[in-house]
């Protein structure tokens, strides 16, 4: 009676999670594909100014990201993901009253300091201590509702845009923030006590320790390299499958399949996860992603390959967002694991929010696109060697461990 009382409660949780994570990235992170040049007019600014806004609240929820996996792993994840919500709902009341370039880059910083509170990071450090022996299932769960945050909010945005306007939609999410997210946070996520934390990927011998920061490191690059290649995507897609020949309604299409194909890979991750391993899981992911990258770099113009592209890259982008979560934990163990993830995300949102101007920095002196392209291909490519190098420099530093 008591394991299906946890197991109900951990559910409820996990929905109520959820249901916030599709709110928090759907206003916070996916509103500029929609809102974006409204804004840009509304401060009176151009679309470099906007993104650079953009990505500066990125850089800033990457720093601010080990501390809060840190106060997640002393206090829990209830007053750090509701304190989020408070930030979120006051940085869309800011967005919401842009006046010019300054007061825009104070509500991105504001937002970035909110996202770093509110999205997956925390979300999974918080699962991490209330899902006991069912954290791979809880997060990818989790992972499905925030799948569907642009299906929701991408819409949503168009029409509050076409019928109360820019200022008052941005108002309209901050309430949101306080009426939904809030008491969902609040709730739904179990209160405990204070405690010391432990840094996920320390150990006390020195061997041990030395092959779990080699370990730390090259899987570090590798999603780094995984976020690097999934923002400039997101960000030059249809102009890149244009390029190559492939008429607009068609790329568009095209790039419409990335989302329900994200959702796809973690249904079937959801589904199989009792037969296969979160570190096998992540290789099937790793080495699909690069394949699809091939795939992009020779599709020249053919539709069927720029389809099957868009299946496969899809598909390990949805899985890799499990594996973020979860091989970690395989790796370095569960404790201080907050602290841990919000390592790892500082050189994964820094390369997101880089990425799409480097790639079109490359795209200005490569007019064939054959060089963006490569470069693509390198990056799938080393991801894979670097989490190849993570795994094998962990399982070592646990042999030198047992030996000892």
């Amino acid at each position: 009676m008591d394991e299906i009382r946890s197991s109900r409660s951990l559910a409820a949780s996990v929905a109520a999670l959820g249901i916030a994570q599709i709110i928090s990235w759907g206003s916070l992170f996916y509103t500029i594909a929609v809102l974006g040049p409204a804004l840009a007019t509304a401060a009176g600014v151009g679309e470099i100014a906007l993104f650079a806004s953009f990505s500066a609240g990125l850089v800033v929820s990457g720093l601010l990201a080990p501390m809060v996996g840190q106060r997640i792993d002393t206090h829990g994840g209830r007053s750090v993901l509701s304190g989020g919500s408070v930030l979120a709902a006051i940085a869309c009341a800011a967005l919401a009253l842009v006046q010019g370039p300054v007061s825009m880059l104070v509500a991105w910083l504001l937002a970035g300091v909110a996202m770093a509170a509110t999205l997956y990071d925390p979300a999974f450090a918080t699962l991490n201590d209330i899902a006991g022996p069912h954290y791979r299932r809880a997060v990818t769960a989790l992972t499905l509702f925030g799948g569907l945050a642009s299906t929701v909010f991408w819409p949503l945005s168009h029409l509050l845009l076409e019928r109360v306007g820019l200022r008052e939609t941005f108002a309209i999410y901050a309430v949101v923030h306080v009426v939904v997210c809030l008491p969902l946070h609040w709730w739904c996520v179990p209160a405990r006590s204070p405690r010391v934390a432990v840094a996920g990927a320390n150990r006390t011998a020195a061997g041990p320790a030395l092959h779990a920061q080699r370990a730390f490191l090259w899987l570090a690059t590798a999603l780094a390299l995984v976020s690097l290649v999934a923002s400039g995507i997101s960000a030059h897609l249809i102009g890149l499958l244009t390029a190559s020949g492939i008429g607009l309604g068609d790329a568009v299409f095209i790039g419409a399949m990335f989302g329900p194909m994200q959702v796809a890979g973690r249904v079937m991750e959801f589904t199989f996860a009792r037969r296969i391993g979160p570190i096998a899981a992540g290789y099937l992911a790793f080495a699909a992603m690069a394949v699809s990258l091939v795939v992009l770099a020779v599709q020249n113009g053919v539709y069927a390959l720029a389809l099957l592209f868009v299946l496969g890259y899809g598909w390990s982008n949805g899985v890799l967002t499990i594996v973020r979560g979860t091989v970690p934990a395989e790796l370095f163990g569960r404790e201080g694991y907050g602290a841990l993830l919000g390592r790892l995300a500082l050189p994964q949102v820094i390369s997101r929010a880089l990425a799409p101007a480097a790639v079109a920095g490359i795209l200005v002196v490569d007019p064939s696109r054959f060089a963006t392209l490569a470069t693509f291909v390198v990056c799938g490519v080393l991801a894979c060697v670097a989490y190849r190098r993570a795994i094998v420099a962990a399982r070592r530093g646990k042999e030198v461990e047992v030996s000892r």
